[in-house]
């Protein structure tokens, strides 16, 4: 077996290899919810009249069908990654031609003249960025000592929010669609240049990949509940949390310009976006260096939960600008614990050394799925 590849990690990383993977990671989410956040809507808008669909629905089913590609692509390309063995590693290869594979589709919903080209773009965005993102995840089992995941985690978790900051940010501040996709494009490339530049992925050897079988390949995505209870429970919480999250976000420009009548609707999204990072952020690193402390992460899960559904009922009761705003605050606080402790329970869960990035992905289905849930309740509900 290849120490460095498979075996447990037990030196710790350092702060430049912490912040560069984490800049990566804000990169890949910039790619995503600039689109989710503004741009996608207001192409939904633009598309909607001679299609017979609103502009909810044809968002709804954009959004929803390029969720479904990500449920696929995210365990799919980390299963391709614990194979692979080439001489920059198992996930640097991944992580630039999924950010490159990003940008190139970002670029190409910049010029898409109608709903199918939409569709089209948004979909291909979904596979390469999830190929980039299995990979930056499954570097944190491979790398990172136990007892350094949930700092870690909270680095990462940090990242995310700020990638959707940023993310609004280029697509409101660059004033037109086309500008705002190429703006996301080229911080996707940049984001992800300093750590496949300055750091050297472990490689693993032919002879530790096993050799192939398609049935073992396409069997190996499902992990059985009975077998892998942790495993299982860490999966349905991400799903849960994630599915609240989906349907707050997904209607958020919608629910400020036809429900509170807010007079600029795309700066109130970034108002409560940058609301909900800045409690998120006071949160989301102490509360996974907590964890490690402590060497106990469900408890932080479980209030973290309770937290955020409290906040959730208060936006459903309390339907004002203030409220908005409140609710925004105490929703970054209650995810940026669970986000930095979740991800390091998940990581200590998984269970092969070998399939890092396929379970890792698998997990990160619970990512994705709600995304496709969150439009089909919503329709329901609505």
């Amino acid at each position: 077996m290849t120490a460095g590849a498979l075996a447990d990690p037990t030196e710790r990383v350092g702060r430049g290899w912490t912040a560069t993977l984490s800049l990566a990671n804000v990169a890949i989410w910039v790619g995503w919810y600039g689109p989710l956040q503004i741009l996608l809507a207001q192409q939904a808008e633009d598309f909607a009249p001679g299609t017979g669909m609103s502009k909810e629905t044809l968002l709804a089913w954009v959004t929803g069908v390029g969720a479904a590609v990500s449920l696929v692509a995210n365990p799919f390309f980390g299963a391709l990654s614990d194979r692979t063995t080439a001489r920059w590693g198992r996930r640097t290869p991944w992580i630039v031609a999924g950010a490159a594979g990003g940008a190139l589709s970002l670029l190409l919903l910049a010029g898409a003249g109608g709903l199918w080209a939409m569709a089209v773009g948004w979909c291909l965005v979904q596979l390469t960025l999830n190929a980039a993102f299995a990979a930056v995840t499954a570097a944190v089992p491979d790398r990172v000592p136990r007892l350094q995941r949930g700092v870690v985690g909270g680095w990462l978790g940090a990242a995310q929010i700020l990638g959707a900051v940023a993310g609004t940010g280029l697509a409101t501040a660059t004033g037109g669609i086309a500008a705002g996709y190429a703006a996301c494009a080229v911080f996707v490339v940049a984001g992800v240049l300093p750590y496949v530049l300055r750091y050297r992925d472990l490689r693993l050897e032919g002879a530790d990949r096993p050799a192939w079988s398609s049935k073992d390949f396409l069997t190996g995505f499902w992990l059985s509940p009975r077998r892998y209870p942790d495993f299982a429970w860490a999966w349905l919480t991400r799903f849960l949390i994630n599915l609240s999250n989906a349907l707050v976000i997904l209607y958020l420009l919608y629910y400020l310009r036809d429900r509170l009548r807010h007079d600029d609707p795309e700066q109130g999204v970034l108002i409560l976006t940058a609301v909900n990072s800045v409690t998120l952020l006071a949160t989301v690193v102490v509360g996974g260096a907590w964890s490690d402390r402590v060497g106990r992460r469900k408890p932080f899960v479980y209030w973290s939960g309770v937290l955020m559904a409290a906040a959730t009922a208060l936006l459903a009761a309390w339907q004002t600008w203030p409220s908005a705003i409140v609710v925004a605050a105490l929703l970054g606080l209650g995810l940026g614990v669970f986000m930095s402790v979740d991800f390091a329970l998940m990581t200590d869960v998984l269970p092969k050394a070998l399939d890092r990035g396929k379970d890792l992905g698998v997990i990160n289905v619970a990512n994705a799925l709600p995304q496709v849930a969150a439009p089909a309740l919503a329709a329901t509900w609505g």
